[in-house]
C-alpha cells in the first residue's frame, strides 16, 4: 500500500511539472513571436490563408490574395490619421483596450440580433496577426493576452503599421498597398484625405461595403470620418502622435 502511495504522488507531481513547463514554453514562445514581429513583416495571417482558400463571393472562383507589406513612412499621414479617426479616436492614449466601448457594445449586444464590437486597433492587430477569427471567451481570453503583448513590445507606432498592412480592404484585398493600387491607380504615398477616408469607411464589413462602387452609406461614412480626422488636428496630429 505504501508503495503504491509513493508511486501516486510521484505520477501526480510529475503531472504537474509537465504542465509548468508546457505553461512556461508557451510563455516564452508567445513572448519570442510577438518580439520578432517588432522588426520582422508578418508575412501573412491566418485570415488571409483562410481567404485565400476559399472563392471569392462575386464571381464564385478562388482569387489571389492581394497584398504587400509597406512601411509607416510609406504612407500618406492620411492613412493612420484615417483609422485611427474612424476606428480608435482614442488609440494614442489608451493602453490596448477601450473599456467603456468594450461596455457599450456588450450592452447593446444584449439588447440587439446585430452583434457589435468594441475593439480597438491593438486588439484588432492581435486578433489578425496571431488568432483564429471567431467568436469565443477563450479566443477573445487570448486575444486580450497578445494585445498586452503588443502594447508592450511593439508601441503604437509598429502596431498602427502592421494593421494599416493586414487590414481586409476588400475581396481578397489586404492593406493600404492593395488598395490604393486597385481602387486609386496609386501608391500609399499619394492617397487624399478622401481616398483615406474611404478606405476606413469599409473596414467594418470591407465585403458588404466597397471602395470601388460605395454605397449612400459609405459615402456618408467617408465624409464622418474625413470630418472627424479635421477635428483630431489632421495631418499635424498623426505626425506629433507619431514621432
Amino acid at each position: 500500500m505504501a508503495k503504491q502511495q509513493l508511486s501516486w504522488s510521484f505520477t501526480w507531481a510529475d503531472a504537474r511539472w509537465l504542465f509548468l513547463k508546457l505553461c512556461i514554453t508557451l510563455f516564452l514562445g508567445s513572448v519570442l513571436w510577438v518580439l520578432a514581429y517588432r522588426w520582422l513583416d508578418p508575412p501573412v495571417t491566418l485570415h488571409m490563408l483562410s481567404k485565400r482558400s476559399e472563392p471569392s463571393p462575386k464571381n464564385q472562383k478562388i482569387s489571389e490574395i492581394k497584398h504587400q507589406f509597406v512601411d509607416l513612412e510609406d504612407m500618406s499621414l492620411h492613412l493612420p490619421l484615417a483609422v485611427v479617426a474612424a476606428e480608435d479616436q482614442l488609440f494614442f492614449t489608451h493602453h490596448g483596450f477601450d473599456f467603456k466601448a468594450i461596455k457599450a457594445a456588450f450592452q447593446r449586444n444584449m439588447s440587439s440580433k446585430k452583434t457589435v464590437g468594441g475593439s480597438t486597433i491593438s486588439q484588432q492587430v492581435a486578433k489578425n496577426v496571431f488568432l483564429w477569427h471567431g467568436r469565443s471567451y477563450l479566443r477573445k481570453g487570448v486575444e486580450m493576452y497578445f494585445t498586452f503583448l503588443i502594447e508592450v513590445l511593439w508601441g503604437k507606432e509598429r502596431i498602427l503599421e502592421v494593421y494599416l498592412n493586414i487590414a481586409e480592404m476588400g475581396d481578397h484585398i489586404f492593406g493600404v498597398h492593395a488598395a490604393s493600387q486597385k481602387y486609386f491607380r496609386c501608391a500609399p504615398t499619394e492617397v487624399t484625405k478622401n481616398q483615406a477616408a474611404l478606405l476606413a469607411a469599409v473596414l467594418p464589413n470591407p465585403i458588404k461595403y466597397t471602395a470601388a462602387s460605395p454605397s449612400g452609406y459609405t459615402l456618408r461614412r467617408r465624409r464622418n470620418i474625413a470630418r472627424n480626422m479635421t477635428r483630431l488636428g489632421g495631418s499635424t496630429y498623426i505626425k506629433k502622435m507619431l514621432e
